[in-house]
């Protein structure tokens, strides 16, 4: 199933239960996501979405991504849709 969100898009395989990330910020990325990974990112994100500089994140190990304080709550928004799909 394609999930499309504000900032992320990917594909769900819900008889693998992960979530196959392919895009970040219109960045072609494809990295697996299983739902601990997801849960962890967005326990990080809620503590630090109220930071003014914002927060980096890091995509495949070797890719630094900022993103803004609106940019943290919409993916967030997105993980929240990401999450809705596990099992």
């Amino acid at each position: 199933m394609i999930l499309k969100g504000n900032l992320i898009s990917g594909e769900f395989d819900e008889e693998m239960n992960e979530f196959s990330l392919q895009e970040v910020k219109h960045l072609t990325i494809e990295s697996t996501i299983k739902e601990k990974q997801l849960q962890m990112l967005y326990q990080y994100l809620i503590k630090h979405q109220d930071d003014l500089d914002g927060q980096v994140i890091v995509l495949n190990d070797q890719i630094p991504l900022r993103l803004s304080q609106e940019e943290i709550r919409l993916f967030l928004n997105d993980l929240e849709m990401v999450q809705s799909h596990y099992h």
